[in-house]
């Protein structure tokens, strides 16, 4: 299972942060009850990974079946909590879709008739990257568990197929 490969990476990961890491904070995002493309797992698997990170000392967010307003509230309530943090990690399950260049994470509710769309609809990976990197955190992981078809694909074709490789800021 997919899943629980990336939270055996996780863990592997998370054990070589520096053992003095006393404020781990985490933003778990799953959504799967798309109205058009609804998916199986993410859900679940944000559920499991939020209970892993947990266990490892992370203060965690998770929202689930979140919309464009809730994912950008669960957002800026997590980057609050970054203050001062050693680690931050992010972690979305769900539709993402890659347009030109940059990963955009797919709400619940979204509204697509055309690629220009997506920008306004969807949210922008780069926009979570700017506030962990922007929070002074040593250590930021990101981990995106998106499905890789393009769930606009009767609307627009994307010259990308999966999501595009990210880079600091």
């Amino acid at each position: 299972h997919y899943a629980s490969s990336i939270m055996l990476s996780l863990l592997i990961l998370v054990s070589v942060l520096p053992a003095h890491a006393e404020k781990r904070v985490a933003l778990v995002i799953g959504n799967s009850a798309y109205a058009s493309s609804p998916l199986k797992n993410p859900v679940n698997d944000a559920t499991d990974m939020a209970a892993a990170l947990e266990k490892l000392g992370f203060s965690v967010i998770l929202d689930t079946d979140a919309t464009r307003k809730e994912m950008f509230r669960a957002i800026e309530d997590f980057s609050a909590q970054l203050t001062g943090a050693d680690a931050a990690l992010f972690y979305f399950a769900g539709h993402g879709v890659q347009l030109n260049g940059e990963n955009y994470l797919i709400p619940l509710g979204t509204q697509v008739q055309m690629a220009t769309d997506v920008e306004s609809e969807a949210v922008a990976a780069s926009r979570v990257l700017a506030r962990m990197e922007a929070s002074g955190a040593r250590t930021n992981i990101i981990i995106l568990d998106a499905c890789r078809n393009n769930p606009f694909r009767g609307l627009f074709r994307s010259d990308q197929s999966g999501l595009a490789p990210m880079q600091d800021m």
